[in-house]
């Protein structure tokens, strides 16, 4: 039977549910909570929670990147931020928890035309791994090949490639795009690559070698992605497709298993456990990690998009600690 609706003469579509359109229904079979374990692998790396959280400056730095790999998730540096920009990026990180909202997205793109310094990236994932947790960072695609062999020299452990919407098949009349296909199997360390929400466009990014796929657009509490440009993912809809995605691609590849990692969408506890029931491995937190006393946005959240140089698509947001 065909789910699809029709929205108007000649156009139909497909309905999708939100985390909030549904609810978890216990089965016949209860156990004891110390019978359940939370552990989560990917590749040769094992954490004892099944949570990353999301490369975004409001969220991460090295100091809290390495609190949450001893309490056993995952920390990912953005390397595109304020931690590899500065040398010492407090003060500027307390002045943007202190702006008029009139004059955020202004300041904020002027405080990110500070070029990423090489030394930086590395002086801060050497800062994580002489810790003794997992180190991990993220670039945007368009960025990947600019900065990759840093990342790579300074022994990153997981490759991290975020952007609001990834595919394996990007055309673009400016520049060759990054071949992931390629890229990815010229490196030696596992990439995680995202978002998608579709079967199909997480379908073609499993087969270029992933050994993760990030589901939605990320950020979501700090984005406007959805006002500005239309472009939503229902997120219980999107993990349960890339769920399925993930099944068919393991029957294709002989055995191959690809992460599920839910981004974006997540706000509550109740929402991270549907998640998991609807499919994904892990998630990635933002808004939920920034309430943190002790993460670096001082109360705000903001993503990459808040500071676009051309496009703004998100905003700083308060999220409290």
């Amino acid at each position: 039977m065909s789910n699809e609706i029709e929205i108007g003469r000649g156009k139909r579509g497909r309905r999708a549910y939100a985390f909030d359109d549904i609810a978890v229904v216990p089965s016949r079979r209860t156990r004891d909570p110390e019978l359940v374990s939370l552990a989560w692998q990917i590749d040769a790396f094992k954490f004892d929670i099944p949570v990353i959280a999301a490369p975004m400056d409001s969220v991460m730095s090295p100091k809290t990147a390495i609190k949450l790999g001893k309490l056993g998730g995952l920390g990912v540096l953005d390397l595109e931020g304020l931690w590899t920009r500065y040398e010492n990026p407090v003060d500027v990180l307390a002045e943007i928890a202190t702006l008029e909202p009139e004059r955020v997205t202004a300041r904020m793109q002027e405080i990110y035309r500070e070029p990423i310094k090489s030394e930086l990236i590395a002086t801060r994932l050497k800062e994580i791994r002489d810790a003794g947790v997992t180190v991990a960072g993220a670039l945007s695609p368009h960025r990947t090949q600019e900065h990759y062999q840093t990342v790579l020299k300074a022994g990153v452990d997981l490759f991290v490639i975020r952007g609001t919407t990834v595919s394996a098949e990007h055309v673009s009349g400016d520049a060759e795009p990054l071949n992931l296909k390629k890229f990815i199997y010229e490196l030696d360390v596992p990439v995680i690559v995202g978002g998608a929400s579709t079967y199909q466009a997480a379908l073609h990014l499993m087969r270029t070698g992933a050994a993760g796929v990030l589901v939605g657009f990320g950020g979501g509490a700090a984005q406007t992605t959805r006002t500005s440009l239309g472009i939503h993912a229902p997120m219980a809809t999107a993990v349960a497709d890339v769920a399925a995605a993930r099944r068919d691609y393991l029957d294709e590849s002989g055995g191959r298993y690809v992460h599920v990692i839910a981004d974006g969408g997540l706000g509550r506890s109740g929402d991270m456990v549907k998640a998991i029931a609807c499919g994904a491995d892990a998630i990635m937190l933002g808004a939920a990690l920034a309430r943190a006393t002790e993460a670096p946005g001082g109360g705000y959240h903001w993503g990459p998009e808040a500071h676009h140089p051309e496009l703004p698509l998100g905003e700083r947001v308060k999220v409290g600690t």
